[in-house]
């Protein structure tokens, strides 16, 4: 195949790609990596192809594009959809990209990790500061929904709604809420064809195949 991606059933960020490549019905190769261990213990090939030694990781015709949002907007630029029809609708898609990398993408990630794996490697207070910064974020994009359009952008999918999305699937595992304007946009994305939740389309089939 001509795509082939590496991530990890925990990351959000493996989520984002995984749902466009699946949404986009782009047949690709999907290969589950341990990210426990340090960086430099990474199995190959993958911690030769990850510049940063992070999942996702997404091999296109054996060159490597890393940074789920990056990699989302190489997908819409090659497929020419979600966001990559025109000029216009892809600097409007970049423009949340950019927004959720530094906001939603920021607050609600670490709540969840927080709140799932490891609350003690954070410092005093720092939860309380992602809480704050959770529901501003969380209140500025139940705002976008209030005309009535279906998705982030207009009444058709794209880039910005899988990276948007990437971690509210797990709002409960960090312990939030989630508004009902978002909730029924989420709701919306889950009818595409091709969706799935992030511990089905982000599963080592290997392994389930073995139990």
């Amino acid at each position: 195949m001509d795509y082939a991606l590496y991530g990890h059933p925990e990351s959000g960020h493996s989520y984002k790609v995984k749902l466009a490549l699946e949404v986009a019905g782009i047949p690709h190769d999907y290969e589950v990596v341990d990210i426990s261990g340090p960086h430099l213990e990474r199995p190959e090939p993958f911690r030769s192809l990850a510049r940063y030694g992070e999942v996702p990781v997404l091999v296109y015709r054996q060159q490597a594009y890393v940074q789920s949002n990056a990699i989302l907007l190489l997908l819409a630029a090659q497929t020419h959809r979600f966001g990559g029809e025109d000029t216009v609708r892809l600097a409007r898609a970049q423009e949340w990209l950019f927004w959720e990398a530094n906001r939603l993408g920021l607050s609600l990630a670490h709540l969840r990790f927080a709140r799932r794996f490891d609350a003690l490697s954070y410092p005093e207070g720092s939860l309380v500061w992602f809480e704050r910064r959770y529901e501003h974020d969380i209140r500025r994009l139940e705002q976008e929904f209030s005309d009535g359009r279906r998705f982030i952008l207009d009444d058709a999918p794209s880039i910005a709604d899988f990276s948007l999305c990437g971690y509210l699937y797990w709002a409960d595992q960090a312990q939030v809420e989630v508004p009902p304007g978002v909730a029924a946009w989420l709701e919306r994305i889950s009818q595409l064809p091709g969706w799935g939740p992030p511990d089905t389309l982000l599963a080592d089939r290997e392994a389930v195949a073995h139990v």
